[in-house]
């Protein structure tokens, strides 16, 4: 069984900033990519940002320059460092990875219970 357990979240002043992590545990042969979702009451789930397992990173436009994702491979973990947080940022925040669970078994993405992120002074 794969769980991934997210922390780092919770209330910011605008502008400040968080560091949100995830690691993941259980049954794990390998894991390609891995990243963060978010998703506001009343909107649907958006890509914030992305790291494939040699660490080439992607993010969403309204993140750029300001959140920088990285993982650690040995500790099958992933972070996001979150600065120049504005109000929109809110959200509660998904980490994702794509883990072999079993030898023979294709990748699965797997995903946390979430972290709930409030910018607001």
């Amino acid at each position: 069984q794969v769980q991934l357990v997210e922390s780092g979240g919770g209330l910011v002043q605008p502008g400040g900033s968080l560091r949100l992590s995830c690691a993941a545990s259980g049954s794990i042969v390998s894991i390609n990519d891995m990243g963060w979702y978010r998703q506001a009451p009343g909107k649907q789930r958006e890509l914030v940002a992305g790291i494939s397992r040699g660490g080439s990173t992607n993010y969403a436009d309204f993140v750029k320059d300001r959140f920088i994702i990285s993982r650690d491979n040995a500790k099958n973990m992933v972070y996001l460092q979150m600065n120049s947080l504005k109000p929109e940022d809110t959200a509660v925040y998904f980490c994702y990875a794509d883990i072999k669970p079993r030898v023979g078994i294709v990748y699965i993405k797997y995903w946390g219970q979430g972290t709930q992120v409030t910018v607001s002074s």
